[in-house]
Formats: structure tokens, sequence, C-alpha cells
């Protein structure tokens, strides 16, 4: 996806500053490869990732992550929140724990994003 090309972007654009992308893969909507090794493996050959990937997380139900389980009560710009509905949602935690909630066909180039990034990092 070329969103991984954006969220790279970002990273080397404000990483500097202190702004941290983190990746996590999950399989509970069946596109991630068949290992950890493997998803890292694509993210930094095919994509030239540098931020961090862990390892894949459940995302929705039951057993999500405790991480996923906290993000998930955050309502997005529809006043939603609830499950990951698909790949590529994102959260822009602020270092006072804000959390900001984009679905995953906001670009990561969003005017939103970039706002919530830019507004909440040293000057």
């Amino acid at each position: 996806s070329p969103q991984y090309a954006d969220l790279e972007a970002l990273q080397q654009k404000y990483g500097p500053r202190g702004f941290v992308v983190l990746g996590f893969p999950s399989n509970q909507f069946f596109q991630e490869l068949s290992s950890n090794e493997a998803i890292a493996e694509y993210c930094a050959t095919k994509w030239g990732i540098t931020f961090p990937i862990f390892d894949a997380v459940k995302v929705n139900g039951k057993s999500r992550s405790p991480l996923y389980a906290e993000l998930t009560k955050t309502k997005d710009e529809r006043g939603s929140a609830g499950n990951i509905r698909w790949n590529f949602e994102k959260f822009v935690v602020t270092p006072d724990l804000r959390v900001f909630r984009f679905r995953p066909t906001t670009v990561p180039m969003d005017p939103a994003i970039i706002d919530a990034i830019e507004s909440n990092l040293p000057k």
C-alpha cells in the first residue's frame, strides 16, 4: 500500500522533533504475510520502512491487545468509536496522551493528521 511510503515520509519529516511512527500489523483482516519476520522484511525492502514494526497483534475482539483495547475507545472525526475496520487505521497519541483517530481511508498526509502531529510537537 502506498500508505507505507507516506508513513515513512512522516517519520523522516517529524522524527527529528520526537515523532515516531509505530507499525502494528494484524492478520485479523487476512492481508498480512505469514510471519512477523516476513512482514518486517517486506516493509523494509519494498517500502524502505525505518520506523518500528512490531509483531502482529489482535486489534479486535475479546483477545485484542491491551493497547488496542484502549485506542479503540477513541472516537473518530464522525464520533464513532469501536472496532478497527480495516488495515491502516491510524492513531496519533500526543505527549500528554490525547488520542486522535483516523479511519483507514484517511491517508497519512491528510491535513487533519498533519495538524494533529504538528500541533503537538515541540517547536
